[in-house]
């Protein structure tokens, strides 16, 4: 869990230390006062990436050349986690800069890879945008499994990152043997990124797979029992393998593009008994799209317990504008199992939560 976290150039605050209970936090503040950034700082150190930003000198304070984001955790033992953020370069002089990297991330004032920094501390986010996931894009459904599975698996977070690198790769191949027919050496070249891919994407397969399997086997009971319908996802795989990559190799050549594996996955949300079920991005109604997003988050907050026997540390950010009385009942039943930062605008939604510690911006 965390115990404090300082922000120095962070978003909107010049410097700024926070303290947390193990229980409940409620951070209260009108909008654009900063409740987000706070969150924000929390999923950095634990992924060593944002959750908001497009580009990642957005989190850099304006007009400032770094931002340090530095947190207190602690699970069997602790450690401090930091993260320094810069626009590419600093300023050492008068008119005098130096290159420096854009990103360190460090533990315990160690620098560390993102594959080894990732996971010391884990999370669990539910906001307000979460609840595109239903009817949003594939991509959005991609993030969240990577998101999940990266916290808690080492060997998927190298899968992750050597198959993205090598799509970059394979399709930049494609492209030159799209406009250099004639160079002749390309479709060779391909066999070694062939492999790449098909070596991780079985990986990333498998384990998105046991994901949904896990979720889709281990509702959470006093959902089950307020919902009283069944939630289901159902995988839709884009399996990647020699046969298939011959399957569509002129289809690619012509695009540019890799067509299979699992950057091409997606999963749907089902709702009802057996054989009786419906999409609900096309026959749910919003109420049951909400609930579905609730008993999504409940299975990710059982299976990060179940594979690290560690709570996450839940972040909820301004998500009670979105949900009825009885969505925000089942919320506050979950918010007593695990140390939980709630954001919000309106002091009246958590007036009934049993609350440790508050924070007024």
């Amino acid at each position: 869990m965390i115990q404090k976290i300082k922000l120095t150039n962070f978003r909107n605050f010049r410097e700024k230390l926070f303290s947390f209970s193990p229980k409940t936090t409620v951070i209260i503040g009108d909008n654009a006062t900063g409740k987000t950034n706070i969150l924000e700082s929390l999923f950095l150190i634990s992924t060593g990436k944002s959750f908001h930003a497009h580009l990642e000198e957005e989190m850099i304070k304006n007009s400032e050349d770094i931002a340090r984001v530095k947190g207190r955790v602690t699970s069997d033992e602790s450690m401090n986690l930091e993260v320094i953020l810069t626009r590419g370069r600093i300023e050492v002089g008068d008119d005098k800069f130096e290159k420096t990297p854009r990103k360190k991330l460090l533990v315990n004032g160690v620098s560390r890879r993102l594959i080894d920094f990732a996971g010391n501390f884990k999370v669990a986010l539910f906001g307000p945008w979460d609840m595109d996931l239903v009817t949003g894009s594939p991509s959005g459904r991609r993030g969240f499994l990577d998101t999940v599975l990266s916290g808690v698996d080492w060997e998927y977070r190298r899968a992750i990152l050597s198959y993205e690198k090598g799509l970059r790769q394979r399709n930049r191949l494609l492209w030159q043997i799209r406009e250099y027919p004639s160079a002749g050496s390309g479709r060779m070249r391909l066999i070694f990124w062939n492999q790449l891919l098909i070596k991780n994407g079985d990986y990333i397969s498998q384990k998105r797979q046991e994901l949904i399997d896990f979720f889709n086997n281990n509702e959470p009971m006093t959902m089950h029992a307020k919902v009283g319908m069944n939630y289901k996802l159902s995988y839709d795989k884009s399996v990647i393998s020699e046969a298939r990559l011959e399957q569509y190799r002129d289809e690619e050549v012509a695009a540019a593009t890799t067509l299979v594996g699992p950057h091409r996955d997606d999963f749907v949300f089902l709702i009802g008994e057996s054989r009786k079920t419906r999409d609900l991005s096309r026959f749910g109604s919003r109420g049951e799209q909400r609930m579905a997003i609730l008993w999504l988050k409940l299975c990710e907050l059982a299976f990060v317990e179940a594979k690290t026997s560690e709570k996450p540390t839940l972040l909820l950010d301004d998500i009670f504008s979105e949900l009825d009385h009885d969505h925000r009942a089942i919320v506050m039943e979950i918010v007593n199992n695990q140390q939980t930062l709630i954001t919000t605008a309106d002091p009246h939604f958590v007036e009934n939560f049993k609350v440790s510690e508050k924070i007024k911006l």
